[in-house]
This record gives C-alpha cells, sequence and structure tokens, in this order.
C-alpha cells in the first residue's frame, strides 16, 4: 500500500493497475479498466519549484517536455526528443547552457510533476483577478429559517477578501436584483418568475444601456465588448465597498410577501432566478473565476426548471417515480439545467448549491449544472444546521484548511499511441477536442482530449479511463525493447492570487503481456484505487443505463476478478486463496453493495444525487471512506484501536467512534451510557472515565475540520433511536435468525441482509468453478 501513497504524494495519480496489460484482450480480461484518479491541484511536496516561465512543447503531439524526454546534449544545437510522439525536437537558445550536469528543473527525475507560472499579466488575467461571488437567495422559507440563513450570510461577508466583487439575488414568486452602487436609496430590478428571462431582457430591463447606444453588432460581453464600467459595478461591487449596503439589504430582508394557501406550496421560481444570475454574469464578467451561490429552501414549483407542481396532493418524486417515468416534471427540468450548464460552461462561471430544507428541493435535477462547473453541494435539513453553518464559513475561510479555489481549469491528455481515452467520470465538461487519441467507447465525458474545469479546488478529482488498443502481444525482443506507457496530464488554471498557472504530471507505467503476466499485475495491483474506479463506475451506469442490475453487475466483475487471479484447484472451494493485493478487494464490493451509493431504497433522489457528485470529485482515500467506514474503539483495557466494521464490535464498556464520510458517529456501550447519564465523569475521582469520553470526542473534531462538506455529527447511545446511524453500516455477523448468540453485552441487527461471511462462501463457490 505505501508505494501507492509515495506515488500520490509525488504525482496526485492513483491507478488501480500500475502493471499495465498490454493488449485489448488482456485487458478486458482484468475487468476493472486501465484508469486513473488524478487531483490536478494537490498540494505538491515543499520542494517542487515553481517555474517562472512557459514550458517547452513537442511541435508535433503538443505534450510538454518532461523527466522522460531523450535528450541529446552531444549535437551543436541541443535536441529533445518526445516520449509520446518520438519527434525530435530543437531548444530555443535560452537553455544552450544546458548539460547532464546542468538540468534545467524539468528534466530532473523526481519532477514528474511540475507547475510553471507565467508572468506575462495580460488583461483578461487582470480582470478575472478577483473573485466574484453572486449570492442567490431563496426567500420562500419561514421567518426561522430566514433568519439562520441572514445570520450566516452576514457572518460570512466578514470574511470575504476585500478585492472580491459581491452581487445579490433574491427570489421568490418574483426575482429581486438588487443595485448596490447606490447606497443612498436601494433600488431593485424585478423580474416575473413563471416564464423564462432572455439575455436581451436582462440587458434591457436593468438600463445597461441608459447613458451610451448599445452596440449594433458583436456579442455584449463584459467592459472590452461594450459595457461601461460603472453600469457594472451597479450590480457588482468589491466586498469593501458593498459591505454596508449588503449588511442592510440582509438585515431588512422579508420573507416572500406572496400568500401561500394552506394546500399549495409556495410559488418559487429557482431556475428563472439562475438563469437570470447567468445572464447577469455573463454580460458583466464573461471569462472570469465568478461563482453563483444558491442557497436553496424548498422545491421549486414555477417558471422553468421546476420539480413539483403547487399542490401539495401531488407529492414529490421517488426514485421509484423516475423508475416508472411517472415524474412528470423530472425531464424538462433536467434539459432546462443541461441548457443552463452549457451557457455556464461557455462563460467559464460556477454554480454551488446550498440545499438545506426537510423536502427535497431538486438537486437532482440540478446535479448536472453543478456537476459540469465543477461547484460544490452542500445538503443540511436546515439553515441553523452546523452542517450548513460551517461548510459555508469553509468556502470563505482562508490560512489551515482552506479549500483553495481556483477557476477557469483546462484539462489535457495526451498518452502513447498504444493507449486511447475513453473519457472521465468527474466535475467537468468536454471541449470536444477530438483527435487520433479518442476511443470508439465513451464513458462519461468522452470523444474529446481536453475539457473544462470552470472551478475546482485541491481536492478536486476526476476519475479517467483508458483503452488499450494493441490487438496482440508482439514478439518478445520488441517487448523488452519498449515496454513503457506514457500518461501526460496538463492543467491549466487560473490560481486564487489571479495569475495563470499550468501543472504538469507525467507518468510512466510498464505493460506487460502473454503468459505469465499474471504476477506482474497482481504486484501492481491498488484494491483501494479500484473500489473507487467500480463506485464512479456503477453509479454511473446507474444514472445512465435503463434496465441497469448494480448488484449482478458487481458480483459478475467480482467473481471474474476473483477466477482469474485468485489461486485454487478446480471446484474445490476450500482450496481458494487470493493475493494480499487482493485480498481486501471482496469487502470492499461487499460494502459498495449496501452502501448509498447502490442502494437507493430510503433516500430520497436529492439526497442520492448528492452522494454520487460528493463520490465523483473526491480523491481514493475519501472515496475509500464512503464506501467503506472506518470504525475505532476506545475502552479502559487500551488506548483508542482500529475496531472491525461488525455488529461484534459493540460492546457495553466500549465508544465507538465510526467515520462514514457524510456522518460521523460516537456510539456508547450501555454501561458507558448509564454512567455518563449518572455523572460521573464530573466527579474528581473519576478523571480516566472524564477522559475516556473526550476522547471520541476530539477525534471527531479532527475528522470535521478536515473535510468539505462538513459531516454531520452524531452522538448515540446503545439501543437509542440514533444508534441506527451506527448499525446501518456494521456486518450483520449476528441476526435475530441466526445461529451465533449475541457477545454478552454486544447487539445483533434486526436484518434479512447476508453477512460478509456467507458473502465470502458464495464468492468462493462461483470462483473455483
Amino acid at each position: 500500500m505505501t508505494e501507492f501513497l509515495d506515488l500520490e504524494f509525488q504525482d496526485s495519480v492513483r491507478m488501480p493497475w500500475n502493471v499495465l496489460p498490454g493488449t485489448k484482450s488482456d485487458a478486458a480480461n482484468c475487468v476493472i479498466p486501465i484508469s486513473a484518479i488524478y487531483t490536478p491541484l494537490k498540494s505538491l511536496p515543499s520542494t517542487t519549484p515553481l517555474l517562472p516561465y512557459s514550458p517547452l512543447r513537442c511541435r508535433n503531439c503538443r505534450s510538454v517536455i518532461n523527466p522522460f524526454a531523450i535528450v541529446d546534449f552531444s549535437s551543436v544545437n541541443k535536441i529533445w526528443i518526445c516520449s509520446f510522439c518520438l519527434q525530435r525536437n530543437f531548444f530555443p537558445p535560452h537553455y544552450q547552457s544546458i548539460s547532464d550536469q546542468n538540468l534545467p528543473a524539468e528534466l530532473f527525475p523526481q519532477y514528474t510533476t511540475i507547475e510553471y507560472e507565467t508572468t506575462a499579466t495580460n488583461e483578461k488575467a487582470q480582470v478575472g483577478s478577483s473573485n466574484i461571488f453572486l449570492f442567490v437567495v431563496d426567500t420562500c422559507v419561514i421567518e426561522e429559517e430566514l433568519g439562520f440563513m441572514k445570520s450566516a450570510l452576514l457572518q460570512v461577508l466578514g470574511m470575504v477578501p476585500e478585492n472580491c466583487l459581491i452581487g445579490l439575488i433574491t427570489f421568490g414568486t418574483y426575482i429581486q436584483v438588487h443595485e448596490l452602487g447606490f447606497a443612498q436609496i436601494p433600488k431593485v430590478h424585478v423580474f416575473k418568475g413563471s416564464k423564462e428571462v432572455t439575455k436581451d431582457q436582462v440587458l434591457e430591463q436593468m438600463g445597461f444601456f441608459a447613458k451610451r447606444p448599445r452596440p449594433t453588432t458583436g456579442v455584449i460581453a463584459g467592459v472590452r465588448d461594450g459595457l461601461s464600467q460603472e453600469s457594472i459595478a451597479r450590480f457588482l461591487l468589491p466586498a469593501s465597498d458593498c459591505e454596508f449596503v449588503l449588511n442592510s439589504i440582509l438585515e431588512e430582508l422579508q420573507k416572500d410577501p406572496w400568500p401561500v394557501p394552506s394546500d399549495q406550496r409556495a410559488a418559487r421560481c429557482t431556475g428563472t432566478a439562475l438563469s437570470v444570475a447567468a445572464h447577469l454574469l455573463g454580460v458583466c464578467v464573461p471569462g472570469s473565476g465568478a461563482r453563483i451561490l444558491a442557497f436553496l429552501g424548498g422545491p421549486s414549483t414555477e417558471g422553468p426548471g421546476a420539480i413539483a407542481s403547487k399542490n401539495l396532493s401531488e407529492p414529490m418524486r421517488s426514485h421509484k417515480d423516475l423508475d416508472k417515468d411517472s415524474a412528470p416534471h423530472y425531464h424538462k427540468a433536467v434539459k432546462f439545467y443541461e441548457e443552463l450548464s452549457k451557457q455556464l460552461v461557455h462563460q467559464g462561471h460556477v454554480l454551488d448549491v446550498f440545499a438545506c430544507a426537510l423536502d427535497q428541493v431538486g438537486v437532482a435535477e440540478l446535479k448536472v449544472a453543478v456537476e459540469k462547473t465543477g461547484g460544490l453541494v452542500v445538503l443540511a435539513e436546515s439553515f441553523g444546521h452546523s452542517v450548513f453553518k460551517e461548510s459555508l464559513r469553509r468556502v470563505f475561510q482562508s490560512g489551515d484548511h482552506d479549500l483553495g479555489l481556483s477557476s477557469n481549469g483546462i484539462f489535457e491528455i495526451s498518452c502513447s499511441k498504444d493507449i486511447k481515452i475513453q473519457g472521465i467520470i468527474g466535475p467537468c465538461a468536454s471541449l470536444e477536442k477530438k483527435g487520433p487519441l479518442c476511443s470508439e467507447t465513451v464513458i462519461g465525458q468522452g470523444n474529446t482530449t481536453a475539457w473544462k474545469l470552470c472551478g475546482l479546488d485541491q481536492t478536486t478529482s476526476l476519475c479517467l479511463i483508458f483503452d488499450i488498443v494493441k490487438k496482440d502481444s508482439s514478439d518478445a525482443i520488441a517487448q523488452s525493447a519498449n515496454n513503457q506507457f506514457y500518461f501526460q496530464f496538463l492543467t491549466y488554471y487560473q490560481h486564487g492570487s489571479g495569475h495563470m498557472r499550468l501543472r504538469a504530471t507525467t507518468l510512466s507505467r510498464r505493460w506487460i503481456a502473454g503468459p505469465g503476466s499474471k504476477e506482474d499485475l497482481i504486484s501492481g495491483f491498488d484494491q483501494e484505487a479500484a473500489a473507487a474506479v467500480m463506485a464512479r463506475q456503477v453509479s454511473f451506469k446507474m444514472e445512465n443505463e435503463a434496465e441497469f442490475d448494480p448488484i449482478r453487475w458487481l458480483d459478475k466483475s467480482l467473481i471474474h476478478i476473483c477466477s482469474r487471479f485468485g489461486e485454487y484447484q478446480k471446484d474445490t472451494p476450500s482450496s481458494f486463496t487470493l493475493s494480499p493485493r487482493f485480498s481486501i478487494f471482496p469487502q470492499f464490493m461487499f460494502n459498495l453493495r449496501r452502501s448509498q451509493f447502490v442502494q437507493v431504497f430510503n433516500n430520497s433522489p436529492d439526497e442520492t444525487a448528492h452522494f454520487r457528485m460528493i463520490l465523483n470529485r473526491e480523491n481514493v482515500a475519501n472515496s475509500v471512506v464512503m464506501i467503506q467506514p472506518s470504525m475505532i474503539s476506545y475502552s479502559f483495557h487500551s488506548g483508542p484501536e482500529p475496531a472491525l466494521l461488525d455488529v461484534s464490535s459493540i460492546a457495553a464498556d466500549r465508544i465507538l467512534l465510526l467515520d462514514s464520510y457524510f456522518t460521523v458517529v460516537i456510539f456508547h456501550g450501555s454501561t458507558i451510557a448509564q454512567w455518563r447519564k449518572a455523572g460521573y465523569h464530573e466527579q474528581p475521582e473519576h478523571q480516566a472515565f472524564t477522559q475516556l469520553l473526550q476522547a471520541p470526542r476530539d477525534d471527531a473534531d479532527a475528522i470535521i475540520r478536515e473535510r468539505f462538506p462538513v459531516p454531520r455529527l452524531v452522538i448515540c447511545d446503545q439501543h437509542g433511536s440514533q444508534a441506527r446511524f451506527l448499525l446501518a453500516k456494521l456486518n450483520p455477523s449476528a441476526t435475530y435468525n441466526s445461529d451465533i448468540p449475541a457477545v454478552p453485552g454486544g447487539d445483533i441487527l434486526f436484518t434479512d441482509d447476508v453477512s460478509f461471511e456467507v458473502f465470502l462462501d458464495h464468492l468462493q463457490r462461483l470462483a473455483v468453478q
């Protein structure tokens, strides 16, 4: 495991197969695709330099020079040979002093990932150097919720850096765009929410050309193309200039005044409000790092993008309705948000959603717009909940634990000629740059070698899926001569400082073909990365393939892998063994089958969409915690130690800390709970008990501080109602109908699910057939 973590530390990449099958048929036999999970902006080791010049690029394939390039120092004009297309390139004059003793940083073998910062401060970089936040606030909520939301917003406004531009739109039945540039009298532009608003209507109604004639030709976008700076400054102002106005608008903000009959939902025009926000940013600041932060407190019922009717007698759509295609508003709303996502991607803007309601607000429909623009999503029960308040603060926090928000990213891939790119599953949008490297098979955002990342941060991770195109293994001589595959990932993005940067990561992996390749493939297998790739694949297939059976697909894949890489005598299940490299993989698949990504029962479409969006943007370590939660046990007998994710780990005198990524549970055994209720921890002679109660709290706080969105903290006791958060994640080795009696002080589960032992037993029987 450690060597994969070292590779990730250096290059921010984890691959299921680190030795690659060399032919198409071998790759198909491996079941898990040739893939990589790459975190483009993961913080680099402190020794990696930031190069203050532009990179050298191959004149044929445009890949960037890297440590795998062959350099000929002996020729008069020094030459480097591209490792991807073998093109010979001359070094420019300012490289003439290099030699094998005097290498530039980009050729050092340890700098396979390196970052360039071009200091050319062109006008565009200047325009986009300040981040722009446009708050879109839902006012169709009860007074108490509005109060919570206002206090959270007022708190973060004080944290926004002074040079950031801020705008405000509020909406209910109508949409109000607030002018911030005129402090004396509050001025608002109102749009009707029930029908679509065009860009021209926004320009016309908001008086962008009140003082100068409108250009007759060309696209109107920003200062360069026909708008005056003062007309933009009415709606988007630096935080330092509009703090007073914003505070007074928010403090006086009232609940939507339109009456709502008792048998109806509020008329809420979320879609139109987001559309007006997108038009406003597209007109004023196209191509800049702008984010729309949408605060939603209920379902959209009015205008385009509505997800439910106003009549309460018509229930919200459920997974069952979506499966049976009986959700009347769903497809129309998704189509509307798809169009909105295209507009936002074209403008380079991001949509972040903070959905806080007990009811659904339409995250399932909004998913396409959030995911394609690389936006953040936070789901909570109320605007007063710590999940919302802490997550919102993290967006604006600087220093430790800041998210490292960056914008305007473009991501490109180059690879050796025997590999093609099937696509990416993750928060990005295709730039439709077709070429010889695109595979016929498309998964996720495919048919391109370049993608747009409107918004990205330090944890944004992309799952890249490749295709081996070599038909058969060449002879042994050719194989030994060049058995390396090369990959290069280029991320061009705007850093938080406003400068444009390029990060280049170049990897080399050896391929193997023919008989005897099994041991090599096993030696390079990373089971954690494999589980993360399988989870993204199964989520993607569930959303995009009709009649797809996820359990059957996962089981077939696992059986195939075990029979291909296990050691056994045919038809003898007891002889079956797996290499340590594969030994935890069946456990990951068992937990993935039971996870919230595959089991949608008891979750709303909004919750499922939220879980999958976060899975699709997180790195391997975090994905593994979502698939298979980690558990730590605390007791008087020993220090904190890892505990099995099994019902047998519950004991009366233990405290368990379960981290399932979205929830962190502190579970007190029955005896511990009784002592706590009796107040023993408040007595000076029971110091040890006080410390025992405090230890899991400290560890839970450390987890919560690191993570975005902030997880929900559940503190519960054995046999209490909240204990379900822990019990649902445990392996049911002791259930109400099993022969195994419960451990004294332990617990049994009331479930008909099979236990991991039974699952493994069936797996061995099927794998050896």
